[in-house]
């Protein structure tokens, strides 16, 4: 519970500031030491990441809608004069998002399988206590 109202808000307030950082004049850019392509990848898959965390059962919507958000802001350039939209640039962003989705949905399914075996050993270790108010003590001495 306490993860979704944290994880929801994350995922927007990040694809916030993708959409501000790709429609800013190029100025407004951040600089990094890495190229492009590669800031674009990777802040596409931890966006990816994100809603995929925030989302665990609509991954591949969150996914698809991530790839149709790509292409559609990288097209928003054209607003800004100091900008220019390429196919190139939306189709890195998109393969960063998927990735990043698809990483989100396997940590969903390996927390999911840890959650299902911490109930199951719960469950066991209640059933084991409560075995009809006898203790192990009394089972050992044949009470």
């Amino acid at each position: 519970m306490t993860a979704d109202k944290f994880s929801k808000p994350v995922a927007w307030l990040l694809l916030a500031a993708i959409i501000f950082v790709t429609v800013s004049p190029i100025g407004l850019r951040p600089h990094t030491i890495t190229s492009v392509n590669i800031d674009r990848a990777l802040a596409y898959l931890v966006v990816g990441l994100a809603f995929a965390l925030a989302y665990p059962r609509h991954w591949l919507m969150v996914g698809a809608l991530l790839v149709i958000g790509a292409v559609g802001i990288e097209f928003l350039q054209y607003l800004s004069p100091t900008r220019h939209a390429r196919i190139h640039d939306a189709a890195v962003k998109a393969v960063g998002a998927c990735v990043g989705v698809l990483i989100g949905m396997l940590v969903n399914r390996l927390r999911r399988q840890y959650s299902a075996r911490a109930k199951v050993q719960d469950g066991q270790e209640k059933a084991g206590a409560g075995g009809g108010g006898r203790t192990r003590t009394a089972e050992a001495e044949g009470f």
